[in-house]
């Protein structure tokens, strides 16, 4: 899973799968979700996520990895 930011359009995506989006459905105003060709879901993108999120803080528990990579 990805967390991608695009400050220049105040938008964020999160990538779920590495399939190819096939269909998009807008589940509220400015939140679409990104289906494959078989109806998985695979990706969420949020336009002003800054007016909908709070992007200052991202909290991460109990996910069953030791790995973690963050990049500020």
């Amino acid at each position: 899973m990805n967390l991608n930011y695009y400050p220049d359009t105040d938008s964020l995506y999160i990538s779920l799968s590495d399939k190819p989006s096939a269909e998009t459905q807008e589940v509220s105003e400015g939140v679409n979700l990104d289906y494959a060709s078989d109806r998985t879901l695979v990706g969420i993108d949020i336009d002003n996520a800054s007016l909908k999120l709070d992007l200052k803080e991202l909290r991460l528990s109990k996910l069953p990895t030791d790995i973690q990579t963050i990049s500020a």
